[in-house]
């Protein structure tokens, strides 16, 4: 659709077609903003004197892979990437490995044992090129000494199910592997590191993206025991054990590592912003790190919108309040099975409950990498019609709500929104528009 198309000053001129499809383009903005293609090459450094390594993993390490590979046409490049299942791209001197994600899987294991084989014996001016992106903790996943495959896919389920924050979950990840947590890096050495970092968490902390294979990390196997008993986590004996018993001593990371963030959720959503701006809107980011459960985070999300419709604050309308970061999804026993959806369709609908079809608000959230939770759908978008026609085809939003099964509400309705693997990932995008 044509930017003439939009209006740009009385929200009256706004109906429901430009307003779906200004969202949508926002939506798509922020994520073409990310992608490795664009991104990647202006921050190489010149080529090494010695071998050429790459290693990484994450949802956009192929992608990224892929990149280097273009702005570096005539260096000899060898080396292995991890991406999840369907999140391939084309290469022909860096091998791709696929993987479950996000309960890890024999895949997973095969490919952290592939890095640790391909920087084996590397010297000082050889370089190792780590290509690192969300994803990556469940994509690379070697067990610590005397634990298995099996004990790291219970945890995992374990705290998937738990609502722990990426930050926790990533915490006790890291103390139970011999990659994360900077020991990749270590195995490299005495090899100067060069991670390049697409950050998919609140905060862009290196040592929470991908659970911060290639960075020192400064907490303690008492931390992880900590979140497990804060959050009444239940795990194998051989778990608590690998955490009350020190890890053997590691080699030291080379002194001229380097790590570079090449996209962040901020970046992203700045690049909405602008997108927003050229359609007649007038954007105002909320923040790129917004956590909590998905649901709570929508009724304050539609507080805000509605104070905008109806007093012109924060914002006056036109506008789209734009918002990142990753909310949590609790699935507690008393809600019975759970339904199919994710973070992004449950905070929707959510903020329509919250709304009870306000006019001149419409919203669409989507996780970056095209894939919330484990459906096959990016997100959703909602309208000031969508409990109406919800309710028109025999379906309560509320049970809908109460049994996690938000994908299943917005399949009937048409709202899912579908890009498929977008090959990059920069946490949610949320837009909200106010007219």
């Amino acid at each position: 659709m044509s930017p003439t198309l939009f209006p740009s000053a009385a929200p009256d001129a706004w109906h429901d077609e430009t307003a779906r499809a200004a969202l949508r383009r926002i939506f798509d903005a922020a994520i073409h903003s990310a992608q490795p293609a664009r991104v990647l090459a202006r921050h190489l450094p010149p080529p090494p004197a010695g071998r050429c390594v790459v290693i990484g993993a994450g949802k956009a390490a192929a992608a990224m892979a892929a990149a280097l590979e273009q702005a570096w046409p005539d260096v000899p490049l060898r080396g292995v990437v991890v991406t999840r299942d369907g999140h391939m791209a084309t290469t022909s001197r860096i091998r791709v490995m696929e993987a479950a994600h996000p309960v890890p899987d024999s895949r997973s294991e095969d490919a952290a044992r592939a890095m640790l084989d391909e920087v084996r014996g590397l010297g000082p001016d050889d370089l190792v090129i780590a290509l690192i992106s969300g994803g990556g903790s469940a994509l690379m996943e070697l067990p610590a000494p005397g634990l298995t495959l099996e004990d790291m896919r219970a945890l995992n389920r374990a705290l998937l199910h738990s609502g722990a924050d990426i930050g926790d979950m990533n915490l006790v990840r890291r103390h139970l592997s011999q990659v994360k947590g900077g020991r990749l890096a270590c195995a490299c050495a005495p090899a100067p590191v060069l991670t390049l970092a697409i950050s998919d968490v609140p905060g862009d902390d290196p040592l929470t993206i991908a659970s911060g294979p290639t960075v020192p990390d400064p907490t303690t196997p008492a931390d992880a025991l900590a979140v497990l008993r804060r959050r009444d986590i239940t795990v194998p004996p051989q778990v608590i054990d690998a955490l009350t018993h020190p890890a053997p001593a590691r080699m030291q990371p080379n002194p001229d590592n380097r790590y570079i963030l090449i996209s962040t959720p901020l970046m992203a959503l700045e690049a909405a912003a602008d997108e927003a701006r050229s359609l007649g809107l007038t954007p105002l980011i909320l923040g790129d790190a917004l956590e909590g459960e998905s649901r709570e985070a929508a009724i304050i999300m539609a507080g805000i919108a509605q104070s905008a419709r109806h007093h012109g604050m924060p914002v006056a309308g036109p506008a789209v309040l734009l918002s990142g970061g990753e909310t949590t999804v609790s699935i507690r026993p008393a809600d019975g099975p759970p339904g199919r959806g994710g973070r992004n369709t449950e905070f929707l609908l959510s903020l329509a409950l919250a709304l009870r079809g306000q006019d001149g608000i419409w919203a669409i959230a989507g996780d970056s990498d095209g894939i919330d939770g484990t459906e096959d759908a990016a997100g959703a978008l909602i309208t000031p019609d969508t409990l109406s026609r919800a309710r028109a085809l025999g379906l309560d939003p509320r049970e809908f709500l109460r049994r996690h099964d938000s994908y299943g509400l917005f399949d009937a309705t048409g709202d899912l929104i579908r890009t498929g693997p977008t090959l990059t990932n920069v946490n949610d995008i949320r837009a909200i528009m106010v007219l």
